[in-house]
């Protein structure tokens, strides 16, 4: 249902992304991404790598890191997919939140919330230079 190739969207070392290998309809759970929690506290030690950039909030005690393809979702404020934080299951659950089509990006907004605008976390020191 998807698949990991080239985006020109990513500005990332890799510049993977996330796509649909065939017709999804929105509302449809395409991927359950196991996560890796760990306690707040333990976060210091995972900002000093690059997996700072791909951790999650998971629930007030805890960040975790989103196993399977959960960490190559690209950004936009127009997002077509969304996530849901299965505590149950520990998984990330993405969903398409349009319909999207066989061979489209698959796209997430960082902020959790699909209508969120906020600034994202590695964009703020470019604003703030502005």
């Amino acid at each position: 249902m998807i698949e990991i190739k080239i985006s020109t969207l990513s500005d990332g070392e890799f510049k993977r992304g996330v796509f649909a290998t065939e017709n999804i309809a929105k509302g449809v759970l395409f991927h359950a991404a196991p996560v890796l929690p760990y306690p707040n506290d333990e976060h210091e030690h995972i900002e000093k790598t690059l997996l700072a950039d791909y951790a999650f909030e998971y629930g007030a005690n805890h960040t975790a890191i989103v196993l399977g393809y959960g960490m190559l979702f690209n950004h936009s404020y127009t997002p077509n997919a969304h996530y849901d934080i299965n505590f149950e299951n520990h998984t990330f659950d993405f969903y398409a939140y349009t319909d999207i089509e066989a061979g489209q990006e698959i796209l997430i907004n960082y902020n959790g919330e699909v209508d969120n605008d906020d600034p994202l976390w590695f964009n703020e020191d470019i604003q703030d230079e502005d």
